[in-house]
């Protein structure tokens, strides 16, 4: 099995604090995203990108595969943990399929359902399993159907092993994150005549290059110029099904939020809404014209935005 360095995956330090891998993964993310990259590989590129960030984001899981890549992961290696390993973060969410890798599951999916991996009395109904579905947000419009493969716990002569299940499934629109979808008698197999069990998908919302989410709410930064946000514009947005074209007022504020109705995630009871939170960006370089039209501005405008502290004359004090 291939060993995943995340940190390289994400071009960041393994020492890197929270915020620093959460900027490298959206910047990723929004570089490999299949609507906006139509290279071959970037799909492939965004799910990892997304898993990486999956595993670095949480403390726990984050402290258990840093003490695997001390025991000596490296990639292209052909690796297996340390001798009586297991995941600790495994008892939330034991199996993890959809869109990650093999080392993810095989690392953090724990092997078998809640409850312990011995074979249960004969007659007894199969085991639940549990899976972490990762869906992405463009999949929650409409109704998806999505490939999973998990393990399930059988016997065989006596002897407990695994056997894989593959299958598709159908995302239900307006799925939210933490959801739990169950798929009848999907589980491991009951013993003689019992039932299976059940097989429980866990939602988990891959977090988007582009927009942030509040409930059903979805929240995206609109890079405005200076004398937009002055003079007034109308700027083409993104949303998670097209684009749209909003009308920013003259005299607009960095941090200020524009509400479209009915453009935020689909729920079984409604749709939310899409803030556009404006954010007033600065040109990298200017010419000496430009400058010049910058100084006449800051002396015909005689503008001080710190006159609440007390400062007396123009922008200068």
């Amino acid at each position: 099995m291939e060993f995943k360095d995340y940190y390289q995956i994400l071009g960041v330090e393994a020492d890197a604090d929270t915020p620093d891998i959460k900027s490298a993964y959206r910047k990723l993310a929004r570089k490999y995203h299949p609507d906006l990259n139509p290279e071959k590989d970037a799909e492939d590129r965004f799910k990892e990108v997304a898993e990486a960030w999956e595993v670095l984001k949480d403390k726990e899981r984050r402290a258990e595969y840093d003490e695997l890549r001390r025991y000596g992961g490296r990639p292209q290696n052909d690796f297996e943990p340390p001798p009586g390993w297991r995941s600790s973060a495994s008892g939330e969410s034991p199996n993890f399929s959809g869109d990650f890798s093999e080392f993810f599951s095989s690392m953090f999916g724990g092997g078998f359902a809640q409850g312990g991996a011995g074979p249960r009395a004969q007659g007894f109904r199969g085991q639940d399993i549990e899976i972490e579905m990762p869906v992405f947000l463009e999949e929650t419009i409409s109704d998806v159907s999505k490939p999973i493969s998990y393990e399930l716990p059988v016997m065989e002569s006596g002897q407990l092993r695994r056997s894989k299940k593959s299958l598709k499934v159908k995302i239900p629109a307006g799925v939210g994150d933490g959801e739990r979808i169950r798929l009848r008698g999907q589980g491991a197999p009951g013993q003689g005549d019992a039932p299976p069990g059940d097989l429980y998908l866990h939602i988990r919302l891959v977090p988007h290059p582009v927009f942030d989410v509040e409930g059903h709410n979805l929240l995206v930064t609109v890079p405005i110029a200076p004398w937009e946000a002055a003079l007034g514009a109308k700027v083409t947005v993104p949303t998670l099904d097209g684009k749209i074209h909003l009308t920013v007022a003259p005299k607009s504020q960095s941090g200020q939020k524009l509400r479209v109705k009915g453009k935020g995630l689909t729920s079984k009871i409604g749709k939310g809404d899409l803030y556009a939170v404006l954010k007033v960006v600065m040109p990298d370089s200017t010419s000496p014209d430009v400058e010049a039209l910058w100084q006449e501005l800051a002396q015909k405008a005689a503008f001080d935005p710190r006159t609440e502290w007390g400062n007396k004359g123009g922008g200068k004090s």
